[in-house]
């Protein structure tokens, strides 16, 4: 059974622009490159042709992993998620403890995880270290350079 993938709106529209465009202009892209290669002959020894097709093979794989993902995604109705507990969706200001550095992250599905826009994935070693906590708890969280203390400071939508 395929796994679930909770989105917000916003990364529902994306996957699907992406999924368009893949189908559109990437399809007609590979289509013109193996058309050249038809073009320079023998199929045999043209490692043009076998670099297209092989393009063209992990499209297609794309293209079906990204439908499949879409065909499980549900977008979460934030009007009815719980501000008192962090979890998929939710913003959190925390603080690292060793550094007093604060930070504000948003949990969002491995989909739509961007580390550059503050957005973590909930399967990540951070993200599963907030889910659940409330203002005030400390997460642990076990990363490779050891333990990160985090205090969570506020939770939002």
């Amino acid at each position: 059974m395929a796994e679930t993938t909770y989105l917000t709106a916003e990364g529902l529209e994306k996957l699907k622009k992406e999924l368009i465009q893949m189908r559109t202009k990437g399809r007609a892209e590979i289509a013109r490159q193996i058309q050249e290669a038809r073009e320079k002959g023998d199929l045999s020894e043209n490692a043009e042709y076998d670099a297209a097709k092989d393009a063209q093979g992990m499209l297609e794989m794309k293209i079906s992993k990204l439908e499949e993902a879409l065909s499980n995604a549900r977008v979460i109705d934030t009007s009815k998620l719980d501000t008192t507990k962090v979890m998929v969706l939710s913003k959190v200001k925390v603080k690292n403890i060793s550094t007093k550095q604060t930070s504000l992250y948003m949990l969002v599905s491995e989909k739509e995880a961007d580390f550059k826009t503050g957005k973590i994935s909930v399967s990540s070693p951070i993200g599963k270290g907030f889910l659940g906590k409330s203002v005030g708890d400390v997460a642990e969280i076990e990363v490779p350079s050891g333990k990160m203390k985090f205090e969570i400071i506020e939770i939002s939508l």
